[in-house]
């Protein structure tokens, strides 16, 4: 027998919520609207519409797959960032909406009108893709370490129509010339952190997640390098984890940024740094890269 629409989604919500999601119909609708290719009000708007037995079996599969706590952007293939469809895959992060707050805050700068901007670790080119579909004039490049990742953001960038070049290589290895911009993402999370074992963040890359020295190795390595391709008055904003607020904007200011100061994500938490560059003295902060090579997504 088949079932419909509203019949299916009464089925997998029960069962979503019997393993405790907190999105039990959000997620449903959404296996849904992607084994359907449709709409979420298509979905209110047909619920007697019966679903194919070769799409009931393909909605299975990806039900038990989210039962077993796999994201839903790794389900569909797809996360929305800053209005943008992306094109997500199991070799990078999973685009936040926390990290809105970072192009909130870098949109609200004072930069040229045709600003040279870079994103390092730029995963499914998230960051710079928001950047470059605001402002047109600038100049946004990317810089990815894993080949995977790389095809990826070079994929959603033509496929959203937007001038963004992204390169392969660790952090400023491919980087030429100054930048008005340099913002990043990198991985924050200390490797003992039991976050780890729990929720999307399982199924994610650990070489995406983790850093050495409390999570912080690449936070400073960037911090400490970051000058030589900043112009005068170049910004560099940083996220980073909750508790890494201090000790971020106190590497900033070790390193001769001045005007630093920390923003707050979505959910309260202290979430993005920043702080302007001015030349001159830089000083000193750890500024050491993970030790293994793979520390960028």
């Amino acid at each position: 027998m088949s079932l419909t629409v509203a019949g299916w989604l009464k089925q997998a919500q029960a069962c979503l919520l019997d393993s405790g999601s907190d999105s039990a119909r959000l997620d449903a609708e959404l296996l849904l609207m992607h084994i359907l290719q449709v709409n979420r009000a298509w979905l209110f708007t047909w619920p007697e519409k019966e679903i194919s037995p070769d799409q009931t079996s393909r909605l299975s599969e990806l039900l038990q797959r989210r039962d077993q706590g796999e994201p839903i952007a790794y389900l569909t293939g797809v996360r929305e960032f800053w209005s943008l469809p992306l094109k997500v895959a199991p070799s990078t992060l999973i685009p936040r909406p926390d990290t809105e707050t970072l192009i909130e805050w870098a949109l609200s700068l004072t930069l040229p009108e045709h600003t040279r901007a870079v994103d390092l670790g730029t995963g499914t080119g998230a960051i710079a893709l928001a950047l470059a579909s605001e402002h047109p004039t600038w100049q946004v490049s990317a810089v990815e370490f894993y080949s995977e990742a790389v095809e990826l953001a070079r994929e959603n960038a033509e496929r959203l129509g937007l001038a963004v070049k992204v390169e392969q290589g660790s952090w400023f290895e491919p980087v030429q010339g100054t930048y008005d911009l340099i913002v990043s993402n990198p991985p924050y999370i200390d490797p003992q952190d039991h976050h780890l074992d729990e929720g999307d963040v399982r199924f994610e890359p650990r070489s995406a997640l983790v850093a050495n020295n409390g999570g912080m190795s690449d936070l400073e390595h960037i911090i400490a390098t970051a000058p030589q391709y900043l112009n005068d008055n170049g910004w560099l904003l940083l996220e980073h984890g909750y508790n890494q607020a201090d000790a971020v904007c106190d590497c900033l200011r070790q390193h001769g940024f001045v005007d630093v100061e920390n923003r707050r994500d979505l959910g309260g938490q202290p979430r993005i740094s920043a702080g302007r560059w001015t030349g001159g003295w830089v000083g000193h902060c750890a500024g050491k890269r993970n030790g293994d090579e793979r520390y960028e997504r």
